[in-house]
């Protein structure tokens, strides 16, 4: 019955998710085509993602002191309020990029209390041996942002920006329905209902950074995620400037598709398979292969080749935080589940403003000059990456599918993770 209710909450979220990343294309299309700026552009981006890194501890806070769907109803709530204020002042002429900035960072830091109440409830429906599943169809929604690129834009000419807010608001309130009518075990709603006594919220706010480094190989495990989310971060920001050097719009555009295909493929497999019985081991495994898929976006400026390279990495996406969460999931007490979470969420989610902060520059200025024919690396990296107009961006693909190799490698080799594959999982109360 309880995998009954999760497979319902994860209908109406992903109906949601894929709503508000149609609006999320449609708004950032606009941005650019008002300022013709790409820094004004990537600050919104950036807008709509630091609130919900910096409130991540706070927000496993309130997921684990309240009822878990009334913070997700309030904090859905307070999103489509943001949304729906875009429609008016979109529908009046009135939309600055600031009033885009703005609702993004409401929409990101309720995100996160949606995500976190829900990756907390999660282990309390679904039994251990699935949450390799339950996490795998969880990424499902970010392959759909991934190629909401495609749908966006024939919705956006032919029912316009407003038809696409519209249209997310109908899905928010369909996700809002199934929230409401879904009963769920007060075990689940609400772990610590019986706790008299609750510590400061400041003292509170560091719970679950306590509990994380007081079970063995936590720690490394988060570690792990935040290495790997800098590397796809790095990967992330670049493609579409990699892809552009040798291609038009039009190609970007199917090979964005190809991307998003690729992840979708990885969270249903992970939907059907759950995951190997070793979750690290196959966390590792799929690290090193997306590793590989890196490096070879960067040996020929061919779409082609780039295509198959962005589905395979992004399709290893969904493997390695699946069987990552559902070790974290089943090793952490239910009654700190949201602390926990919240502050794995702050800390790898930290290093994707680090990676798109670093890595542009970095080819800008620096490889992309080095690589043109003469420059400084055209006789060595050159050899390996070619020479040419975004060469220096291929070589930094280059280096960070070595980084991710690398990481995986370390992983493999610290026994502390590996003997995560072998304890004992935390018991579930019974709902």
């Amino acid at each position: 019955m309880n995998v009954i209710r999760f497979a319902l909450i994860w209908t109406a979220s992903l109906l949601s998710s894929v709503g508000s990343s149609l609006t999320t294309f449609v708004l950032g299309v606009w941005v650019y085509q008002t300022t013709e700026s790409p820094t004004q552009f990537a600050l919104v981006v950036l807008s709509g993602m630091l609130p919900g890194i910096l409130i991540g501890p706070f927000a496993g806070v309130v997921v684990d002191r309240f009822d878990r769907r009334t913070v997700m109803i309030v904090t859905d709530c307070l999103a489509a309020l943001s949304t729906a204020a875009l429609a008016v002042l979109i529908w009046t002429g009135s939309l600055a990029v600031w009033h885009v900035a703005l609702a993004g960072a409401v929409s990101g830091a309720c995100g996160v209390f949606h995500l976190t109440a829900y990756q907390a409830m999660t282990p309390l429906l679904i039994p251990e041996r699935h949450l390799g599943r339950a996490n795998g169809l969880m990424h499902l929604s970010t392959g759909v942002q991934i190629a909401a690129p495609v749908l966006g834009a024939t919705l956006l000419a032919t029912v316009g920006t407003a038809g696409v807010v519209a249209i997310d608001l109908g899905t928010f309130g369909v996700a809002m329905m199934a929230l409401l009518l879904i009963r769920l075990p007060a075990a689940v709603l609400r772990p610590n209902a019986a706790v008299t006594e609750r510590p400061a919220v400041l003292e509170d706010l560091g719970a679950g950074w306590r509990h994380l480094r007081a079970r063995a190989g936590l720690t490394a495990l988060v570690a792990a995620l935040t290495g790997f989310n800098f590397t796809f971060a790095v990967a992330g920001v670049l493609v579409q400037p990699l892809i552009l050097s040798f291609a038009g719009p039009g190609v970007l555009g199917v090979l964005m598709f190809a991307g998003g295909a690729g992840m979708l493929a990885g969270g249903l497999l992970m939907g059907a398979w759950g995951g190997p019985r070793r979750k690290i081991t196959g966390m590792t495994a799929f690290m090193a292969l997306g590793g590989v898929f890196l490096v070879l976006h960067t040996l020929s400026p061919s779409p082609l080749l780039v295509g198959l390279a962005a589905a395979g990495f992004l399709f290893t996406l969904p493997v390695v935080n699946g069987c990552a969460h559902a070790v974290l999931q089943s090793r952490v007490e239910p009654a700190l589940l949201g602390r926990a979470m919240g502050t794995a969420h702050t800390l790898g989610s930290a290093a994707v403003p680090i990676g798109y902060l670093l890595a542009a520059p970095l080819a800008e200025h620096l490889l992309n000059p080095a690589l043109l024919p003469g420059g400084a690396l055209a006789d060595s990296a050159g050899l390996i990456v070619g020479v040419g107009e975004g060469r220096g961006i291929a070589l930094v693909l280059f280096l960070d599918g070595l980084l991710l190799l690398g990481l995986a490698a370390v992983l493999a080799a610290l026994p502390a993770l590996r003997r995560l594959d072998h304890a004992r999982p935390v018991p579930v109360p019974v709902t």
